[in-house]
C-alpha cells in the first residue's frame, strides 16, 4: 500500500509542476525548429568539408 501511495503522490506533483510550465506557442516552436535545422544543415556541410580535408590529407600522407 505504501508504494501505492507514494506513485500516486508522484503523479500528482508531477501534474502540479506541469501546470507551472510555460509552453511555446506555435510561432516560437516553429521558429526554434527552423533555428536547429539550419544549424545541422551548417554543421553538416562544415563537418563534410573537414571530413573531405583529412581525408585528402590522409591520402597524401600514406
Amino acid at each position: 500500500m505504501n508504494g501505492i501511495k507514494k506513485s500516486l503522490q508522484f503523479f500528482k506533483d508531477a501534474y502540479y509542476e506541469l501546470t507551472k510550465v510555460t509552453w511555446l506557442g506555435r510561432k516560437e516552436a516553429v521558429g526554434t525548429t527552423v533555428v536547429v535545422i539550419i544549424f545541422i544543415i551548417i554543421m553538416s556541410i562544415y563537418v563534410s568539408l573537414v571530413d573531405m580535408f583529412l581525408g585528402g590529407v590522409l591520402k597524401h600522407i600514406l
